[in-house]
């Protein structure tokens, strides 16, 4: 798998100063995506155990709030296992600093085993009709922006999968 960039000192894919790692790939091609230029999964950089390091590197100065994932798309199946493997490194060393991820998939339809080291997960594909640039975080308004942890954590029973659970700041 293959990353596009990382960006060091990042103040808009998430709250506060964060690293940011763009992803190499994606399948959905949401018509006037942002990041259309990383669609090739063949584009970029090798992704491996030397840039999971240098992240979490880069993340060790108390000003950086923590990580976001992004793409093309991080949580489809080619960059899955890279994407969860930085999460899990990154919630290790830094258990108290936040994992955002963004993805054109559903919460719904992610595993939950896949979901444990993420914090926040915005979901869903960019839809150019629902595009609001006053949106926080998210580019169309059928985009949500979910507190991962207490959607997971909730405790209440149901046939279904539960609440989802909005991240408020």
């Amino acid at each position: 798998m293959n990353y596009s960039k990382i960006r060091k000192m990042d103040i808009s894919n998430g709250p506060g100063v964060r690293v940011s790692i763009f992803f190499q790939g994606c399948t959905f091609h949401c018509p006037e995506c942002f990041n259309s230029e990383i669609w090739d999964f063949k584009g970029g950089k090798e992704f491996n155990d030397d840039v999971i390091n240098q992240i979490i590197d880069l993340c060790k100065d108390d000003y950086i709030e923590g990580l976001s994932i992004l793409g093309g798309e991080p949580m489809h199946p080619k960059n899955i296992d890279g994407t969860l493997a930085l999460a899990k490194k990154f919630k290790e060393v830094y258990p108290n600093k936040s994992v955002w991820v963004w993805t054109g998939y559903k919460y719904e339809d992610l595993q939950k085993d896949t979901l444990m080291n993420i914090d926040v997960l915005v979901d869903g594909l960019f839809e150019k009709d629902l595009y609001s640039p006053t949106l926080k975080w998210r580019g169309s308004s059928n985009q949500r922006v979910i507190d991962v942890q207490k959607t997971l954590h909730q405790d209440i029973i149901t046939i279904d999968q539960g609440i989802i659970i909005l991240y408020c700041e």
